[in-house]
């Protein structure tokens, strides 16, 4: 293997992972499709390559759509809702909305409603703008079907998310406010500060307790935060727990730490009149190595 191959597949591996991820939900999938991809470039002839950069492209795409169908699969039998895996992200992520949009929590939920196919051509047209010939030989689909994909899978998404721009400062006020009604156990003020159809999804994977579907509705949602806001969670004790406000998929968002470290995140989604729409927590501790690794996403 030459230095020089493996400086390109490094000068991309960033872009890979971010794709990879987009795909994926978890970054735990999205370093082994990397990784499958980086022992698929080192092994091939790439005397023919003249583009390095959409090879390893087509490549981690189709390691991601393999993965993605195989994961639906085990999906169909996972305990409760299903959420990506949060990442941390910086500052300039979050200022960017059209690249925060593109990692949300919410944008992430919405894309596992997609096809793998549908999945993959949104992220690489949408997200990172690869013009539609290039994302056919990725596919290998014809670029007429690749062109169908897209624009269904964009149709579905802006069905299922709206856009409006949100100022980050705005996003981590609603936070802010979340977290002092939550905390503070004040049922009245929490239905004051939630959309009345409002949605909240609890991640434990069947490992610690979580709600084991979706709750919706200010009322139902405002009840469940609140009977659960000070007992012990994941076997840790109330005293215990540290909460901290960190940058997660572009969003201002809560990890609550125990001694051992996170033991959840919660992940909060705004409307246009800064009502809590949409909250996520995620609790699997297998989804949570990222954030207490420290890992942040790339891109």
């Amino acid at each position: 293997m030459s230095d020089v191959a493996a400086e390109v597949f490094q000068e991309h591996r960033n872009l890979l992972f971010a794709v990879a991820y987009r795909m994926l939900g978890t970054a735990a999938d999205a370093e082994d499709a990397v990784q499958d991809a980086w022992l698929k470039w080192s092994a091939a002839d790439r005397s023919d390559v003249a583009d390095p950069k959409a090879y390893l492209i087509r490549i981690t795409t189709n390691l991601a759509l393999d993965r993605l169908r195989s994961a639906q699969v085990k999906r169909e039998t996972y305990v409760g809702p299903w959420l990506p895996e949060p990442m941390l992200t910086s500052p300039d992520v979050a200022e960017d909305a059209e690249l925060a949009e593109s990692v949300s929590m919410a944008m992430l939920v919405v894309l596992e409603t997609l096809s793998p196919l549908e999945r993959a051509a949104f992220v690489l047209k949408e997200v990172f703008g690869f013009p539609y010939a290039e994302i056919a030989k990725a596919l290998d689909r014809s670029e007429a079907s690749v062109r169908q994909l897209s624009m269904r899978a964009r149709k579905h998404v802006e069905a299922r998310r709206p856009r409006f721009e949100a100022d980050p400062r705005e996003r981590r006020k609603a936070t802010e406010r979340f977290l002092d009604a939550t905390m503070g156990g004040d049922i009245n003020r929490l239905m004051e500060i939630l959309a009345p159809d409002v949605a909240l999804w609890t991640d434990g994977g069947g490992k610690v307790r979580a709600a084991l579907r979706t709750i919706h509705g200010a009322a139902k949602v405002a009840r469940w935060l609140t009977a659960v806001t000070h007992q012990p969670y994941a076997g840790v004790e109330p005293h215990d727990m540290r909460i901290r406000t960190v940058l997660l998929n572009g969003e201002h968002a809560l990890v609550i730490d125990g001694p051992a470290g996170p033991i959840t995140t919660v992940s909060v989604d705004i409307d246009d009149q800064g009502r809590v729409r949409a909250i996520h927590l995620v609790a699997n501790p297998d989804k949570l190595q990222a954030v207490a690794e420290g890992q942040e996403l790339p891109l």
